[in-house]
């Protein structure tokens, strides 16, 4: 092989070798390169995926806490950068419970209205044969228990009333305007411990028809919550106060008061704006303030729970705007009527005399004066403790009333037909 053949050789490998030296060169390059976007493709999984569970584990359990009306911060990401499209989910979610909650609110009141209406007609129906009952029966201890039904059926027509309005159903009683004591006077008597509870004395000022059995709810809970949350051996006074607007009924116990955390639940919910979902009024549920607020936010008065009672506890305000507001005549009172104190108001027992009662020139029973007359209280609540030697208050009240019922159906039997017109002589 002659030189000139072998320089050819010599340079045809070394431009191979060369060839393979730059090819070798550049698939390290490449694989480096590579290697790398592999490990930032990993590291990037790994922080979409640490991004992923954040918010699996911590974000949207927050949100759903803090849309069920809860006191919770909902974190943000740890890298926003790899949070892209979390917004999307978030939205979405919350938009899905948004619609769960607002399904299940609709079933529950729909079920629970329908019950508490079914509830309330059985009620009616009762109050009705109680009625009839009180008006057939003239024995006291079938009066006095009687009275202790009837008492106890207007307690749970008002708690089935309470959650039919919560519910979205109106009072469902309508009565003629109501000076402020009788409406007092209503709220009293749909209470367990009525006895305990002082109302002022007969104002003519009156509220509107319309408004009537919706403050009569609102104060019968306000007293309840008054006088449940007191000691038994103290009363809850009621008092009004002229504004100059309207007219304030001023509730005031003698209980432990109310948190900081309490007041505030009790003002947001008096607003009417905290009750949108029965779901979240607690367990037991405490449905008292919730009721309150929707009947003012309906019927335009206001009620706050924010002052402090003179007597320790706490003072509930019911505020009562000239709208809903109108006068009535006071009922006229004998001239040597005398005041008696609140605790002195229970009437005395009425003697019972099983033998003929005496009776006018007429063929009427007559009366016999009681050493201090009283108008009949509430409808009777279980018994209470009583002086030495008296019966229980609502066997008294029985008593008088059983003496009253027999005076007027012997009246009754006795008295003459009317004569014809025809007959009458000049």
């Amino acid at each position: 092989m002659d030189r000139q053949t072998l320089a050819v050789a010599f340079w045809f490998a070394l431009a191979v070798a060369l060839v393979a030296v730059f090819l070798l060169v550049r698939q390290r390059q490449a694989a480096r390169a590579l290697r790398a976007r592999a490990e930032a493709a990993e590291h990037w999984a790994r922080v979409r995926a640490e991004e992923d569970r954040h918010l699996v584990e911590a974000r949207l359990p927050a949100l759903a806490e803090s849309l069920g009306h809860r006191p919770v911060e909902v974190p943000g990401p740890r890298r926003p950068e790899a949070a892209e499209g979390h917004d999307r989910v978030l939205a979405l979610f919350t938009d899905s419970v948004g619609q769960a909650s607002a399904r299940g609110e609709q079933s529950a009141r729909a079920t629970l209205k329908s019950m508490m209406r079914a509830v309330q007609s059985l009620a009616n129906e009762q109050q009705v044969a109680i009625s009839t009952m009180q008006d057939r029966h003239d024995d006291p201890d079938v009066l006095a228990g009687l009275m202790r039904i009837d008492h106890m059926n207007s307690q749970l027509n008002r708690r089935a009333q309470a959650t039919a309005v919560l519910c979205g159903s109106w009072p469902g009683q309508q009565r003629s305007a109501s000076s402020l004591t009788d409406v007092v006077r209503g709220a009293t008597s749909r209470i367990r411990d009525y006895l305990r509870i002082n109302v002022p004395a007969e104002s003519d000022v009156a509220v509107v028809s319309r408004a009537v059995e919706p403050v009569v709810l609102a104060v019968a809970e306000l007293l309840d919550n008054g006088a449940r949350h007191s000691p038994p051996n103290t009363s809850v006074e009621v008092n009004f106060q002229q504004a100059h607007n309207g007219m304030v009924v001023m509730i005031d116990d003698g209980g432990v008061g109310m948190t900081v955390e309490e007041l505030r639940r009790a003002a947001r919910l008096l607003t009417g704006d905290g009750a949108n979902d029965i779901n979240r009024l607690g367990d037991p549920p405490q449905v008292g303030f919730a009721v309150i607020g929707v009947l003012a936010k309906r019927y335009g008065f206001r009620v706050s729970v924010d002052t402090r009672s003179p007597y320790g506890g706490v003072r509930a305000v019911v505020f009562l705007p000239t709208e809903l507001l109108t006068r009535v005549s006071k009922p006229a009172m004998p001239d040597n009527a005398v005041a008696l104190p609140p605790e002195q108001r229970t009437p005395p027992a009425a003697p019972v005399d099983d033998a003929e009662p005496e009776r006018t020139p007429g063929g009427l029973p007559r009366r016999r004066r009681v050493s201090a007359p009283g108008q009949v209280a509430a409808p009777s609540a279980p018994p209470v403790s009583s002086p030495a030697g008296q019966p229980p208050a609502d066997q008294r009240i029985a008593t008088g009333l059983a003496a009253w019922k027999r005076g007027t159906d012997s009246g009754r039997a006795t008295t003459p037909p009317p004569v014809a017109e025809g007959n009458s002589q000049a």
